[in-house]
C-alpha cells in the first residue's frame, strides 16, 4: 500500500538502501566531519561497568548507596523475604560479597517487606 506522504518511490528507496549498505556494515563512522564523531575513551578515564559504587570495607556507606547496590540485584518480586533468602538472591546477582555478608548477618526472624526496609536494616545493623 502506497502512502501519500512518501517523498521517494519504493524503487528509489531500495536504491538508497543498497548505496548505504557498505557504509553501514563497514564498522567505521559514516560521518564526513571528524568533529561529529564520538571520541574514544582516554587512558585516564574511569572504567564504566556494573561494579560497586564504593568499597564496602571502608567507611559506612550512605543509605542511597546501599539502596542502589541492593536494587541492582533485587526486584519487588523478591519481597517479602527473610535475610537468608535475600542473601541468596544477592549472591546469584553478583552483588558485592561484603553486602551479601551484611544481609545474611541480619536477624533470621525478621522479614523485610521492601528494599528500603532492608537498606535501613543494613545501615542500622539491626
Amino acid at each position: 500500500m502506497q502512502r501519500g506522504s512518501d517523498r521517494l518511490s519504493v524503487r528509489r528507496d531500495d536504491e538508497m538502501k543498497h548505496e548505504l549498505r557498505g557504509l553501514l556494515r563497514s564498522g567505521h563512522p559514516t560521518r564526513t566531519e571528524d568533529w561529529n564523531d564520538p571520541e574514544p575513551p582516554a587512558e585516564d578515564d574511569p572504567e564504566v561497568f556494573r561494579a560497586p559504587m564504593m568499597p564496602w570495607s571502608s567507611e559506612r556507606p550512605s543509605l542511597a548507596t546501599v539502596r542502589l547496590e541492593l536494587a541492582r540485584s533485587l526486584t519487588r518480586h523478591d519481597f517479602p523475604a527473610q535475610p537468608r533468602e535475600l542473601a541468596g538472591v544477592l549472591r546469584r546477582g553478583n552483588a558485592p560479597d561484603a553486602l551479601v555478608q551484611q544481609v545474611s548477618g541480619l536477624p533470621r526472624s525478621k522479614r523485610y517487606g521492601n528494599l528500603l526496609a532492608l537498606a535501613e536494616a543494613v545501615i542500622g545493623g539491626e
